[in-house]
């Protein structure tokens, strides 16, 4: 039990230098109208290949400042989405440490960039009249948490450095949280138990295994990845389940209840997304044989 705790510390503290980067981002731009009026990269129409290219680097913490980006209105739907179908967590690095499924990299990396891309573009254009912030408010209009501000204050140092402390400290312990819960799920369930969940039904197992990655938590993709090495489930299964694998950016949208309806429908793209494209990849891999 005492090592789930310090699991848990640990990977929360892993993302702590990500969340307070990105506060400090959004500050800069909250409080600086030139970068906000031009949209720029966050909103442009490169930003779902952008985002998708962000993904693939095998660091959790960038599903988790573009949740919040999103949570504030900074990037579009589509460009969160392209950046949870592209991570990966801890797949790639385990994949590359292992010589036996180590070829199995590339196609994943591309294959995910692709999906990505794609599904990221088409849901900008089918939510193209989507309301983003353009970040003209006057300064000192900063937030839904201007309260939170106030108290710490207005000067450069409070609003570009404790401000973003203050914040990322509020995040980072509600992360802490959910990474003790699930690590104790994980703890009496039981990692064997989960990879023998999975291995049922050749068939069926996209559907398993992208339900599996929808745990925001890091010993999901770690479960997925090495019961592929094992042989427990196919390159589609561990495809799907990596796909909706958004791992921690999850927990950050799912903080604000305000967007409840729109967040369990991302959870529901990313489910349906990842499920389809294992259960494509299976077919063509079994069409191929």
């Amino acid at each position: 039990m005492t090592d789930i705790i310090v699991d848990a510390i640990v990977d929360s503290l892993k993302l702590f230098p990500f969340l307070f980067l990105i506060y400090a981002v959004i500050e800069v731009l909250e409080h600086n109208t030139a970068i906000g009026k031009k949209g720029g990269v966050l909103q442009g129409n490169l930003a779902p290949l952008l985002g998708a290219l962000t993904g693939i680097v095998p660091q959790c913490g960038f599903s988790v400042m573009s949740a919040k980006l999103y949570d504030r209105k900074l990037i579009r739907t589509g460009t969160i989405l392209s950046v949870f179908i592209a991570t990966s967590d801890e797949a790639i690095i385990i994949l590359l440490s292992d010589g036996s499924k180590a070829l199995s990299v590339l196609p994943l990396i591309g294959l995910k960039l692709l999906l990505a891309v794609v599904v990221g573009y088409a849901a900008n254009a089918f939510l193209k009249h989507e309301r983003l912030d353009r970040t003209e408010e006057p300064i000192g209009a900063c937030c839904e948490e201007c309260d939170d501000c106030a108290r710490v204050g207005n000067g450069f140092i409070e609003r570009y450095i404790l401000t973003p402390l203050y914040h990322s400290l509020k995040i980072f312990f509600f992360i802490l949280a959910v990474n003790l819960v699930f690590g104790v799920i994980f703890y009496f369930a039981g990692e064997e138990q989960i990879s023998a969940f999975l291995q049922r039904g050749y068939v069926f197992q996209p559907f398993l295994t992208a339900l599996v990655g929808l745990i925001p938590n890091c010993a999901s993709s770690v479960i997925l990845t090495q019961t592929y090495i094992l042989g427990g489930i196919s390159f589609g299964g561990l495809f799907a389940g990596l796909c909706s694998n958004a791992g921690l950016g999850l927990v950050v949208l799912f903080k604000n209840p305000k967007n409840l309806k729109k967040n369990c429908l991302m959870v529901l793209v990313l489910y349906t997304v990842g499920t389809a494209a294992g259960l494509i990849i299976d077919l063509f891999c079994r069409l191929a044989m």
